[in-house]
């Protein structure tokens, strides 16, 4: 997809973070935009913030409902009669011992992080099909490739939708499918997710209540995303990633080590350890 002018992109998690960066990268290239989000307040915030900057919408939408995305498609067509680009990008996060970590936690977290993925590909598929032009763009993380402690459930559901996206990308070359696909894999991002449980159910049980002996590894990571890469820079980077129609997209170069690392003790029978010092050194590379 060489151009997004006239395109029409559809993102989830698009009030805030680097859902919004991306429709607002999406709107200087000419793009039309539909930003979904459960933050009704940040979403009309975000859409009245953007629209002197090109066409966009904004669609109320929890992912963690299949009826909620089959609404948003439904609206995303009714407007600009049809999607070509879908970044399914809503996320939380959470740092929590698993011993603590509730049924309905786990829940939550793949509800939002892998059924949200899974769902946005399946009912959008079919629109994204009928466009000479379409890319998806699913957002995992690095903890989708090297998995720390105190984070079991987010680690697997980034795994997950690193497995089906490229399940997909195969499946789409195996079929001819003009479709094309890509994960991103992005490290510290400045953004709100360490404010993840605002959106949370009642009924879920908050980390701070459930284990407060892991408080000091939730505010080392909530200071390094604060110092992270700014969202504006990993949406440039995923845009001239759909350009190029490439499957992976790390914002974060330095931690490719860690990948390599980790596949080299695997292949060596080795315990997979720690991500090298050089990935945690500078939060925003």
């Amino acid at each position: 997809m060489e151009s997004f002018e006239g395109k029409v992109a559809v993102i989830t998690g698009g009030a805030s973070g680097i859902g919004r960066a991306l429709a607002e990268a999406f709107l200087a290239e000419g793009a039309r935009v539909v930003i979904a989000d459960i933050e009704q307040d940040r979403l009309q915030a975000a859409v009245a913030e953007l629209s002197a900057k090109g066409q966009i919408i904004g669609v109320p939408t929890d992912v963690t409902d299949p009826a909620s995305i089959e609404n948003l498609a439904g609206r995303a067509v009714d407007r600009f009669g049809g999607v070509n680009i879908v970044c399914n990008n809503a996320g939380v996060g959470g740092f929590q011992a698993f011993e603590s970590t509730s049924r309905k936690m786990w829940e939550w977290t793949l509800a939002v992080d892998l059924w949200g993925v899974i769902d946005g590909c399946r009912i959008f598929l079919p629109l994204l099909k009928q466009q000479p032009e379409a890319h998806i763009v699913n957002t995992a993380s690095m903890s989708g490739f090297c998995y720390g402690p105190f984070l079991a459930p987010y680690s697997v559901a980034k795994a997950g939708v690193v497995a089906l996206t490229e399940s997909l990308y195969r499946e789409f070359q195996a079929t001819g499918s003009h479709v094309g696909i890509s994960v991103l894999c992005p490290a510290y991002v400045a953004t709100a997710i360490a404010g993840d449980e605002r959106n949370a159910p009642e009924d879920v049980e908050r980390r701070g209540d459930a284990d407060p002996a892991s408080q000091q590894v939730r505010d080392y990571v909530a200071e390094m995303m604060a110092a992270g890469k700014p969202a504006a820079e990993v949406a440039a980077i995923t845009l001239e990633a759909i350009r190029e129609n490439r499957l992976h997209i790390f914002p974060h170069q330095s931690w490719l080590p860690a990948i390599e690392s980790r596949i080299d003790n695997i292949l060596a029978g080795r315990p997979v350890g720690d991500e090298p010092a050089s990935a945690l050194a500078d939060p925003r590379r």
